[in-house]
C-alpha cells in the first residue's frame, strides 16, 4: 500500500477517534449521536449542489449501505444496553476486518497478499487483546447479560463488514466518492433523525438547543473520516482498508490516556503493539 494511502486511512482514524470521543464526551450519548449524524448530513446537503452526481450504477449500493447502517445503529444500542462498551466494542471493530478479509476475494474478487492478510491477522488480534485485557471476572447475576451483548456484537461486526464491502463496490462504480460519501450520511442522517423525532422528540430539541455545536464538530468530523476512508478503497484492496481505519483505537487510547487520564494497563501496551505491527506490515505490503 503507498505511503499517501497509509496516511490518509490513518488521518481518517485519527478524526474517526475524535469524533467518537465528542460523542462519549456528550451528556447524552445517542443524542450526541444523533447530532453528530444530522450535522454530517446537513453539510452534506450544502455541497452536493458543487460535486459530480454519482454514476446510477451505484445507487443500488447507496439505499442498500443505508439499510445496513440503520441496522448497524440498531444493533449498536442493543449491545450497548446489554453489556458495556469496553466489552462490545472491541469485538465488533476486531471482527469486522477479518470478515471483510474473508469475504473480498470470493464477493468481489480481490486477494490480498501473504503480508496483508498478515498485517489485518495482527490488527485484529491486537483489538481482540485490547478487549482481554478489559475484561473483568463476571459476576454470577451479569453472565446472561453478556452472552447477549457478546451477540449483537457479532451480529454487529456482520453488518459492519457488509456495508464496507457494499460501500467499496459503490464508491467505485460512483466515479464520484466525495458526492457518494455524502449521499450515504444524507439518507443515514435523514433515516435517523426521523426515527429520532417520532420517538424523543422533546427530548432531542432540547439537547440541540445547548449542545447544537456537537453536530458541527462531530458531523464534520465523521463525514471527512469516511469519506477518507472510501477514497482510499478507490486506491487499494477494501479489506485492507478496513483493517487499516481500525488503528482508530489507537488513537481513542491515546485521547484517553493524554487528555482523560485513563491509566494504560502493561497488557494494553502490548495490544497496541501488535496493532502498530499490523499498521507497519501493511505500509510494507
Amino acid at each position: 500500500m503507498s505511503g499517501l494511502v497509509v496516511a490518509v486511512v490513518l488521518f481518517a482514524a485519527l478524526l474517526h477517534a475524535s469524533w467518537n470521543a465528542i460523542v462519549k464526551a456528550g451528556k447524552d450519548t445517542f443524542l450526541t449521536t444523533v447530532l453528530v449524524s444530522a450535522g454530517a448530513a446537513l453539510i452534506s446537503l450544502a455541497v452536493l449542489p458543487f460535486v459530480n452526481t454519482p454514476a446510477p450504477a451505484s445507487w443500488p449500493y447507496l439505499a442498500a449501505s443505508s439499510v445496513a447502517q440503520l441496522a448497524y445503529y440498531s444493533l449498536l444500542a442493543a449491545a450497548y444496553k446489554a453489556g458495556d462498551m469496553s466489552h462490545a466494542y472491541p469485538l465488533m471493530r476486531g471482527s469486522a476486518p477479518l470478515l471483510v478479509a474473508l469475504a473480498s476475494w470470493p464477493l468481489i474478487g480481490e486477494r490480498l497478499s501473504s503480508m496483508q492478510m498478515g498485517a489485518v491477522a495482527c490488527i485484529s488480534a491486537g483489538i481482540f487483546a485490547l478487549y482481554f485485557a478489559a475484561r473483568t471476572p463476571a459476576m454470577p447475576g451479569i453472565a446472561q447479560s453478556a452472552g447477549r451483548a457478546t451477540a449483537f456484537a457479532l451480529g454487529n461486526a456482520c453488518v459492519i463488514a457488509s456495508y464496507t464491502l457494499i460501500d467499496g463496490i459503490g464508491v467505485r462504480l460512483s466515479g464520484a466518492p466525495a458526492a457518494y460519501t455524502m449521499w450515504i450520511f444524507v439518507l443515514n442522517g435523514a433515516g435517523l433523525l426521523l426515527w429520532t423525532l417520532l420517538r424523543r422528540r422533546a427530548g432531542l430539541l432540547a439537547y440541540a438547543k445547548t449542545q447544537w455545536h456537537l453536530a458541527a464538530f462531530g458531523g464534520f468530523g465523521t463525514l471527512a473520516s469516511y469519506g477518507l476512508a472510501l477514497w482510499a478503497m478507490t486506491q487499494a484492496p477494501v479489506a485492507a482498508v478496513a483493517a487499516l481505519r481500525e488503528t482508530s483505537i489507537l488513537f481513542a487510547i491515546a485521547i484517553a490516556a493524554l487528555f482523560l487520564r485513563e491509566k494504560i494497563s502493561s497488557r494494553r501496551y502490548l495490544a497496541i503493539a501488535l496493532i502498530a505491527a499490523g499498521a507497519i506490515l501493511m505500509r510494507i505490503a
